[in-house]
């Protein structure tokens, strides 16, 4: 709540440094909708963030650990589309809003396939928010910050896959 930034990517660093955050686990699920909604606000964004991040809290408990490899949708990912559905006040019964969430999620979840595996809920979390500021931008005219990404989590990854990760220190 007293975030200012408007980095999505600077925000769940911050969170992934603290002592709750883990190298993978379903803390992630929350995190990237968390980030997202903090960025969206400060960027201009017409939301109430407290709520929304209640909202967030929620609905990204509910998605298991393991999603990813079991259910075939990554918990970051699928945390992309709550956000969009958060924001544009989606329900099951909504038009373009219902449309767009999906979206998102499929977005998110492309890049996290097209990289392939094995999990890093750090990777799929800065690529599902990546997906989410280039959607924002495009569909809500909200422009949030864009970085370039490095990764400074390899070494607590034992499934790190070097190279073909986008946000490897090898690759910048």
């Amino acid at each position: 709540m007293k975030e200012n930034s408007k980095n999505p990517i600077a925000i769940i660093e911050k969170m992934m440094a603290m002592s709750f955050c883990h190298m993978h686990g379903p803390e992630h699920h929350v995190m990237v909708g968390a980030a997202l909604l903090t960025a969206y606000k400060n960027a201009g964004g017409d939301i109430d963030l407290h709520s929304a991040l209640i909202e967030m809290m929620n609905r990204g408990k509910s998605v298991p650990g393991g999603a990813c490899g079991f259910w075939g949708a990554c918990g970051a990912g699928i945390s992309s589309g709550m956000f969009i559905s958060i924001i544009s006040k989606s329900t099951p019964l909504a038009n373009e809003p219902f449309a767009l969430s999906h979206k998102m999620t499929a977005d998110s979840l492309g890049q996290i396939g097209e990289v392939g595996g094995p999990r890093c809920c750090k990777r799929d979390s800065f690529l599902s928010i990546l997906a989410a500021i280039d959607f924002v931008k495009a569909h809500f005219g909200i422009e949030m910050e864009k970085p370039e990404v490095v990764c400074r989590f390899s070494a607590q990854n034992n499934q790190c896959i070097g190279k073909r990760c986008p946000f490897s220190k090898a690759n910048h």
